[in-house]
């Protein structure tokens, strides 16, 4: 198996378990918190909001470990 198949695998593995604490933490609890339909649609649709705030924390830190690597790693 190839460097970059370990990768790939890795990588949709970590997906899969972000994608489903998402539903787990998130979404799931936004859900039930509330009765009716239109306010449980209104509720996932804000949770998005929390995804996206996520995703830019995970990709800032991801860019500042690149960016100092080189300071990390000496």
């Amino acid at each position: 198996m190839s460097t970059q198949t370990v990768i790939y695998m890795i990588s949709a593995i970590c997906g899969v378990f972000a994608i489903a604490a998402y539903l787990g933490l998130v979404l799931v609890p936004a859900w039930t918190a509330y009765s009716t339909t239109k306010e449980r649609i209104g509720a996932a649709f804000l949770t998005l909001y929390v995804l996206a705030a996520a995703l830019v924390v995970g990709v800032g830190l991801g860019v500042a470990v690149i960016w100092f690597w080189d300071r990390i790693q000496g």
